[in-house]
């Protein structure tokens, strides 16, 4: 009965509206700052030039028309399908997973990034890529942000929530 009342029906609407407002939020500051970059990169670079090519990171114009690594890149459409894959599910599911909000941040994140590389496969073909650390293949910020956001997730479901019944402040657990 106090499921139904409009009291508790409308908390849950705002905790959804928050959870989707700061998954969105997130994933629109991604995207907007890694096409922002891939621009500056695009615009300024001649595709294969590098700035700072003796330090410990440089910036490469380079495109990417594979998956991580450049991997099978006559499998583009494949890549496509999974970033708009990844988005829905995100979009529909994403709210049961942003209990809180360095969640709800973390998965904006791959939200973004998933977004920002599927848009730029759909219109260019490619991926700008453009930071080189010369001990890994050339990434760019979306990819950061989407490897950032996973291994957080993984250690974040390592760690005890204090939401959970089984953990030590909760009344359950005394």
């Amino acid at each position: 009965m106090l499921a139904r009342s409009p009291a508790v029906a409308s908390a849950g609407r705002i905790s959804r509206q928050r959870i989707y407002l700061v998954m969105l939020g997130t994933a629109a500051v991604v995207a907007l700052i890694d096409h922002i970059t891939k621009w500056i990169v695009s615009s300024h670079l001649a595709l294969g030039q590098q700035i700072w090519p003796g330090s410990f990171v440089s910036i490469d114009h380079v495109e990417n028309s594979g998956a991580a690594f450049s991997v099978l890149p006559q499998l583009h459409w494949l890549y496509l399908a999974v970033a708009l894959a990844v988005s829905l599910y995100i979009v529909f599911f994403g709210y049961r997973y942003g209990t809180t909000w360095y969640r709800q941040v973390l998965i904006g994140m791959i939200l973004g990034g998933a977004l920002s590389n599927g848009v730029d496969r759909l219109v260019q073909g490619s991926v700008v890529d453009f930071i080189d650390f010369h001990f890994w293949p050339v990434f760019n910020i979306a990819d950061s942000c989407i490897v950032v956001a996973i291994v957080l997730l993984l250690v974040l479901s390592f760690v005890p929530s204090s939401h959970s019944p089984a953990s030590p402040t909760s009344p359950a657990a005394s």
